[in-house]
């Protein structure tokens, strides 16, 4: 009776030191991302629906030049109005997304296609909306997370586990207004959300920009990328984007360069993490792979560590071989416990915030 009487008191001691660790992490979580829970919490407005509300004057028969200068100037004032103005700051970043579709730069490839005539390097002309609906495998702040995955993607990687998706152009195009009214509906469900996925939502940034603009739902936009974003895109997500769900998968560009197909990984996606970070609230989202501590675990915490002081950060464990990844020895299995403690025991030294 005794030796039970032990083992319960201690049971109860672990419990009450979990949920005070447990709480703790919540308040710092909450205060970390107080403008997304002040959304949900209806105390605040969501990024998007203040730009509409953000007065603006330009002529579509102005030169893309211009265009920059006056959105620059009105991202700087950010003075709003009572009542929805005639023309606003999100009706020019509408018209921007369009010129710059006609000549590709969305991402860092910057292959300067005219998109209404062919597919970029991403694999995507008109945006294919591959599914759609109430996930509850995320983050636990954002769950249940109304998450819309496109096909098609500007990462090649060779473990892509949504490969099917991601590497090929697919699914469905649905209509702005039809899908407006499908977030309405999750929204009734029990939506906290609006979350674009991929692929990568990148390519897809017109469409996204002209649901939005038919959407009225004080709902937080979550941007769920892996960054590779050029400026001209990270300046037209300011003044929308409520919270940045971003993957940042390596920390030198050899990996990056071998494993997903790009160039000059680290000085972009370094440099769009910075921009987000300033604009927005962020969780940081780094997948631990087997054999990649030294490259691209440690290099990735010890500069989030350095530059992203308010960053929450999901340090993940899924990693498996999948597409491709078994023809490269170094990622052909998977992660191990003991590697995915190995980061997480890092990131705790260097007190990032982890959830």
């Amino acid at each position: 009776m005794k030796k039970s009487l032990k083992k319960i008191l201690k049971s109860l001691d672990i419990s009450f030191k979990f949920n005070d660790t447990y709480q703790i992490s919540m308040s710092v979580t909450r205060t970390l991302l107080s403008k997304y829970f002040g959304i949900l919490e209806e105390n605040r407005t969501a990024n998007y629906l203040l730009c509409k509300n953000i007065p603006v004057s330009f002529s579509k028969t102005e030169s893309i030049g211009k265009l920059w200068k006056e959105h620059d100037k009105s991202i700087q004032n950010e003075k709003l109005c009572d009542v929805e103005p005639k023309q606003s700051l999100f009706d020019l970043k509408i018209e921007l997304s369009f010129r710059i579709f006609q000549n590709c730069c969305f991402c860092e490839r910057r292959c300067g296609v005219d998109r209404t005539k062919k597919s970029g390097n991403c694999g995507v002309k008109e945006p294919g909306i591959a599914s759609e609906f109430l996930h509850t495998g995320e983050e636990r702040v954002l769950v249940p997370s109304h998450t819309i995955f496109f096909s098609g993607c500007t990462f090649h990687c060779v473990f892509c586990q949504n490969w099917d998706i991601s590497q090929a152009s697919s699914g469905l195009n649905i209509k702005p207004q039809r899908l407006v009214e499908i977030i309405q509906k999750r929204k009734m469900q029990g939506a906290r959300n609006v979350n674009w996925v991929g692929g990568d939502p990148t390519p897809n940034l017109l469409y996204i920009f002209k649901v939005l603009k038919l959407c009225n739902e004080n709902t937080p936009q979550v941007w769920n990328s892996n960054m590779y974003c050029s400026i001209e895109t990270m300046k037209l997500l300011d003044n929308i984007i409520d919270l940045y769900l971003t993957d940042f998968k390596y920390g030198n560009d050899e990996c990056a360069k071998r494993l997903s197909k790009v160039d000059n990984y680290t000085d972009i996606v370094r440099r769009n993490h910075k921009i987000a970070h300033e604009k927005s609230m962020m969780i940081v989202r780094h997948l631990v792979m087997p054999n990649h501590f030294e490259c691209c675990s440690k290099p990735v915490v010890d500069w989030i560590a350095s530059n992203l002081p308010n960053a929450v950060v999901n340090i993940m464990a899924q990693y498996r071989p999948e597409y491709h990844a078994y023809e490269y020895d170094d990622i052909s299995q998977s992660v191990s416990m003991d590697e995915f403690i190995q980061v997480k025991e890092y990131a705790d030294k260097r007190k990032i915030h982890q959830i």
